[in-house]
């Protein structure tokens, strides 16, 4: 049996503002097993983003509860869960949020100098995840401000894989590239996911970025609406099969 990794019950998120109660999330349940590739999908405002911090980590929701490898997430502190994205969740936002003027290698070594990863160890483990994101060699020592929106991103994503997450969030990855560009990011997303077995979930609005999922879960008005395994997966492989 597929170890389940993600396990929400009812989950309901509340933002106050001047006394006034927006309900962003209204009694979320989802769980995903290890290795799926989920897409999250809705308008603006529907909850996607809400939904991503919190299963992220980045936020907590107001009720429910939410387990993460078993784990409760849903009451720990702010220091238990920065912990738990240092260890367990990779993040590639649609801004690549890299530093400019800095080698991609240092870019992507960042993280381990935040966990205490010996020096000699740092610049072997950004090369490999460098390459796991498909970047060539001999962009490692380019500034990021030296790369097309394409690179960059997979710069990022290399970033999210330094510390072997178990699994990697990506908020509108391809929000920020072309077309051609944004499918070569997601055939990187559907690589990892095939060949390294990593848990992706994606958000986005765009129904041909969806299409890499195994499983797309519609989100309106604070809810899910559906679920359903994609059946017209686009396959990775296609091309070579001809």
């Amino acid at each position: 049996m597929p170890k389940t990794v993600i396990d929400c019950t009812n989950i309901t998120k509340t933002y106050t503002n001047d006394n006034l109660e927006y309900q962003a999330l209204k009694g979320v349940s989802l769980t995903v097993q290890e290795g799926e590739f989920v897409a999250i999908m809705g308008p603006s405002g529907s909850g996607k983003s809400t939904l991503m911090h919190i299963l992220g980590c980045l936020d907590k929701p107001t009720t429910g509860t939410y387990l993460l490898d078993g784990q409760d997430v849903s009451k720990m502190s702010e220091n238990e869960l920065a912990e738990i994205r240092a260890k367990k969740i990779g993040f590639v936002f649609q801004a690549f949020n890299l530093l400019r003027r800095t080698t991609v290698l240092r870019n992507v070594m960042l993280p381990l100098i935040y966990s205490g990863v010996p020096q000699k160890n740092r610049r072997a483990l950004a090369e490999q995840a460098l390459r796991s994101a498909g970047l060539a060699d001999e962009s490692f020592s380019h500034l990021s401000n030296q790369l097309s929106g394409g690179q960059m991103q997979r710069v990022a994503i290399a970033r999210a894989l330094i510390n072997n997450p178990s699994i990697i969030f990506a908020d509108e990855p391809t929000g920020n590239l072309d077309t051609k560009t944004g499918e070569i990011v997601m055939e990187t997303f559907q690589r990892l996911n095939e060949e390294n077995g990593h848990t992706i979930i994606l958000v986005t609005h765009e129904p041909y970025i969806a299409e890499y999922a195994q499983r797309i879960i519609h989100i309106l008005d604070g809810k899910i609406v559906s679920d359903e395994a994609n059946q017209h997966q686009k396959m990775l492989y296609n091309n070579h099969n001809h």
